[in-house]
């Protein structure tokens, strides 16, 4: 019975947990898509790529953690997207770049997998 409940309980805490990573990145899928709108060089643009990096910033330090759950090779794989995320956020940042839109899309993508 005690190990039922725990084991509801590790279940509930990390649908919990997918519900917040949802929620943080439909914020930071909403400022990138204003700071689209705004443009690279709009205080819009600094506050996105500035919560969009700290967000796959800490995703990735959960991925690497030797206690997450998920298979090594999904793990791996969501790492390499985020290099990918954090390096065309600071492309942006840089002005080299103005792809919004390819960070929006895969932080979707990402996103509607947590279901």
């Amino acid at each position: 019975m005690y190990m039922a409940n725990y084991i509801d309980q590790q279940e509930e805490s990390l649908s919990d947990a997918r519900g917040r990573e949802r929620e943080l990145m439909t914020q930071s899928i909403d400022l990138l898509a204003q700071a689209k709108e705004k443009g690279a060089n709009s205080i819009e643009a600094i506050r996105a790529i500035h919560f969009s990096s700290r967000l796959w910033m800490t995703l990735m330090e959960d991925l690497a953690d030797n206690e997450n759950v998920l298979p090594e090779q999904l793990r791996a794989n969501l790492i390499s997207i985020g290099i990918w995320v954090l390096k065309t956020l600071d492309a942006i940042r840089q002005g080299r770049s103005d792809n919004f839109t390819g960070v929006i899309e895969i932080t979707g993508i990402i996103r509607d997998g947590l279901k």
